[in-house]
């Protein structure tokens, strides 16, 4: 099973659990719509589309909401540490939490029980706490932008927004972020950061760069980065490597945005459209 978790801005959203599925409004779990814009909605659906090209059972998605008062992100972190060990989760992918260190560690604690542990993945608040917490070790990928990506070389930092000036403005040296990242063994093995140049990264050695296309009209667009995350997502459950799925990702991220001709006024959802037709391409050009 492929489990996304993420909480979803729906003030007093009950806890859903179940099948995702997509149409052209959004996602539904458990006959709830909700609409895909960005977050985790967002990578849900990619995470969806990727399965249904690759012929693989749709993921499960596991939500509550949460307006900011950490209801919704509790919710799930107790259901993730109750229940992990009966879901038969092969791949579980972490996105916007809200932060919470004696939760996550209680999660975590419960998945060192498990015989056979899930391949982890983790984006934004869920990332934010392992780094936080000293618990980059048990994750299998981090999908960090360049902001993110400087407070994990950040041995000091405990949250993005204390993350050091000198290191936050390393910004132009990427490589020199990731190897800091690396040293002080705030990350996962596999690392893909997201910017206008992408690095796939692994065991602290940058594998790939995605430069191409160059769409810089997707720059402004909010939700890129969570389909990113939900593809990889998706690879991974398919059977590919992490640093495969990665790289995959990247490229599709790139084709589906100048696919879709993007303005600004372009939205998440409009990009989603076109990852179909994006993953053919860039795997028969790849060979993946």
């Amino acid at each position: 099973m492929l489990l996304l978790a993420g909480a979803v801005p729906i003030d007093k959203l009950p806890l859903l659990i179940g099948e995702i599925e997509v149409d052209e409004q959004g996602v539904k779990i458990e006959g709830h719509d909700l609409a895909f814009n960005r977050g985790n909605e967002a990578m849900m659906a990619a995470a969806c589309l990727i399965c249904q090209e690759y012929g693989v059972e749709n993921p499960v998605g596991l939500v509550a909401g949460d307006v900011g008062n950490r209801e919704g992100s509790e919710k799930i972190y107790d259901y993730l540490a109750e229940n992990l060990p009966k879901l038969n989760v092969r791949v579980l992918t972490l996105h916007y939490i809200m932060p919470d260190l004696k939760r996550n560690k209680k999660v975590l604690a419960t998945i060192d029980t498990m015989k056979e542990k899930p391949i982890l993945i983790a984006d934004a608040g869920s990332m934010y706490v392992a780094k936080a917490g000293g618990d980059s070790h048990y994750y299998d990928v981090f999908t960090p932008d360049l902001g993110e990506t400087a407070f994990l070389a950040d041995d000091k930092a405990d949250h993005p927004t204390f993350t050091r000036g000198f290191i936050f403005h390393m910004e132009n040296n990427v490589p020199e972020l990731i190897r800091r990242a690396y040293a002080s063994n705030n990350t996962a093995p596999t690392l893909f950061v997201k910017g206008s140049v992408d690095y796939v990264c692994h065991d602290n050695e940058i594998l790939y760069t995605i430069d191409q296309p160059n769409v810089e009209s997707m720059e402004p667009i909010g939700g890129t980065g969570d389909l990113i995350t939900g593809m990889i997502s998706g690879l991974i459950h398919a059977g590919k490597s992490p640093v495969d799925a990665c790289l995959i990702a990247g490229h599709v991220n790139r084709k589906a945005g100048e696919l879709s001709q993007p303005t600004p006024a372009t939205q998440v959802s409009d990009i989603l459209k076109f990852v179909p037709a994006a993953l053919e391409e860039v795997l028969a050009k790849q060979g993946l």
